[in-house]
């Protein structure tokens, strides 16, 4: 059985809290980016053979065993051992990785999902998103997978109204790597300046001085290379441009058809969906 698990972008994220557990609040919209996609497949192992598995495409650091896929499996074979069986896993792995657009979380709730599928186990979402939150805050997302209002630590989700079919999306994902932890360590959580729930109402050439990153003001300080991305954006006549999550993926919304004259070489990737 195959499934091709999606990114996603950041539209606003706002950091609101620092919680007695370590985690930070934040508001945000998660909307999918459906056209950039990893391919995830399963297929029942030998009689008596063991789970395995491979991941082949991009290069992603670690044993197999530290990867998502593989916890979401271990996850649910604990609790349905004698339903669920030993299986070939394969990852073909395309999203960028470490880019702030949700592909490792991605991987893992679309296991979550091909389990639940494959052995019959007939779980609801809201149970599934209650694996899913295991294995990471924003995972719960991606087994809903449709634009939501996220607050919480990302795993507090409502559905929103915003379609962005009728613009194009590109998408430039550099080759520098922005940790999430170091990122977090320089914001100085404060209330949302904009409730982005209100997205759908505001025109979008306007969504530049209220649709706010959190997370661009300290990183693009630190690698001045993608705040140029984003003026890139701008000045090629996108509509908006933001940072995704907390990086290192810079995204410009344009009406349809346009782009940026960006070209990928040894730093950066670029993209362009219509």
């Amino acid at each position: 059985m195959l499934h091709f698990p999606n990114a996603k972008i950041n539209l606003g994220l706002f950091v609101t809290e620092k919680r007695t557990d370590g985690y930070h609040n934040l508001e945000t919209v998660f909307y999918p980016l459906r056209m950039l996609k990893d391919a995830l497949e399963i297929n029942l192992a030998a009689t008596d053979g063991q789970s395995n598995m491979r991941i082949s495409g991009k290069v992603v650091d670690g044993d197999y065993t530290e990867n998502l896929v593989w916890k979401a499996y271990q996850l649910l074979a604990k609790d349905f051992p004698e339903i669920i069986k030993p299986i070939n896993i394969h990852l073909l792995k395309s999203i960028p990785l470490g880019a702030g657009l949700g592909g490792g979380s991605s991987d893992a709730a679309f296991m979550l999902r091909l389990l639940n599928k494959f052995f019959d186990l007939n779980m609801a979402d809201n149970t599934l998103a209650q694996y899913a939150l295991q294995l990471g805050s924003d995972c719960p997302y991606f087994i809903y997978n449709t634009p939501q209002f996220a607050k919480g630590r990302g795993e507090l989700l409502s559905p929103i109204s915003l379609d962005l079919s009728a613009y194009s999306i590109q998408l430039v994902c550099s080759k520098t790597h922005v940790a999430t932890a170091g990122a977090f360590a320089q914001i100085s959580p404060k209330a949302a300046s904009f409730d982005l729930r209100n997205l759908v109402r505001l025109p979008i050439a306007q969504w530049k001085d209220e649709v706010i990153n959190d997370f661009e003001l300290p990183i693009f300080a630190r690698h001045p290379h993608l705040q140029s991305i984003k003026e890139a954006f701008y000045n090629k006549g996108a509509l908006y441009a933001s940072m995704s999550g907390s990086g290192s993926a810079i995204y410009g919304i344009f009406e349809k058809g346009k782009r940026a004259d960006f070209v990928t070489d040894d730093e950066k990737e670029v993209f362009y969906f219509e």
